[in-house]
């Protein structure tokens, strides 16, 4: 297969606030339930997506009034073959649901386009399998072929980038990156921490960029992040080394607790949104290449206030000090 080369690009002085976690604020705050941890199905339901614009139009508030571009992932975590399948859904019926989720972005954030520096539109790919549990059984040739039929739906949507979330190992990883470039999409793979620091699979977070780089070769991803850990998880797992500058998205869950335990609660845990805003601002100052940060699990307009402003301030900081020097 010819693999096209291609990017989500980098913009001087903008910053990117991505969203959070919507699965939770739509399930917590807002009652509506989800089948399978599916968002996409809430779309053909009228009082949910009066919700979703709600909470949508709260998030691209948080992102005028810090200056921050916006970059907004579908809700089509499942929506691939496996998952669609449990649901009740053919291939086409998950297309139309893509291509539903895509839109619902673009008409929630047109509004905001005078107000924002840049809006861009993702797709989001989840892991074949549980997020939080081994998968080792699934080969990068499988996870080619598995998530090429998104990818490919992904493309005819017109999307900027694809969002690939709490992946917990290497060969999925791979695939992934193989199917995006199939298409000509660029492709953030985003990997999960559990408290050990490390990809449920068991490799590091570095070992993890490094042989994902190696594998796909041509099809390397554009970038990568983390997404659905605590600071307090992933933290430790930023080891020194060029590979770091590999990272370009950070999107914590609000809470210290560990992932198992948050999926068996039935509310939203928050933590501390002004704690979490600090170790992100923190984390801005040591890596100032990094331009998209966003939430997960718990996270909604108040974190984002909080991270948004400690980020820009940090960046502010990196700018003086550039400029002093």
């Amino acid at each position: 297969m010819t693999f096209e080369q291609t990017s989500f690009p980098h913009e001087e002085g903008i910053i990117y606030l991505a969203e959070g976690g919507t699965e939770t604020e739509v399930m917590y705050r807002h009652g509506h339930q989800l089948r399978e941890f599916a968002m996409f199905e809430l779309l053909n339901k009228p009082d949910a997506v009066s919700d979703m614009k709600d909470m949508y139009r709260r998030y691209l508030d948080v992102a005028a009034k810090h200056e921050c571009a916006a970059l907004m992932a579908g809700f089509d975590y499942r929506a691939s073959p496996d998952w669609g399948e449990k649901l009740g859904y053919s291939r086409e019926g998950l297309r139309e649901m893509q291509h539903k989720c895509i839109d619902f972005l673009r008409e929630v954030s047109t509004p905001y386009k005078s107000q924002l520096p840049r809006i861009a539109i993702a797709g989001c790919i989840g892991p074949r399998g549980d997020a939080y549990s081994l998968n080792k059984s699934i080969t990068s040739e499988e996870a080619e072929e598995y998530h090429a039929t998104q990818m490919e739906t992904l493309k005819e949507c017109g999307v900027d980038l694809v969002w690939a979330a709490t992946l917990n190992n290497i060969p999925e990883a791979v695939g992934v990156s193989r199917a995006a470039a199939g298409v000509g999409l660029p492709v953030n793979i985003s990997f999960t921490l559990d408290s050990t620091h490390k990809l449920k699979s068991g490799p590091s977070l570095k070992e993890a960029i490094e042989a994902t780089d190696e594998l796909a070769g041509d099809a390397r991803p554009d970038s990568y992040g983390i997404n659905c850990s605590h600071p307090l998880e992933f933290e430790p797992a930023l080891e020194p080394g060029d590979w770091t500058n590999r990272i370009r998205s950070l999107r914590p869950n609000a809470a210290k607790m560990d992932k198992v335990s948050l999926c068996r609660l039935d509310h939203i845990e928050e933590g501390d949104p002004e704690e979490l805003g600090q170790m992100m601002g923190d984390l801005a100052r040591r890596y100032p290449h990094i331009d998209v940060w966003g939430g997960c699990c718990g996270t909604w307009d108040k974190h984002f206030d909080r991270i948004a402003h400690y980020v820009q301030e940090a960046r502010r900081d990196v700018s003086r000090m550039h400029f002093l020097v």
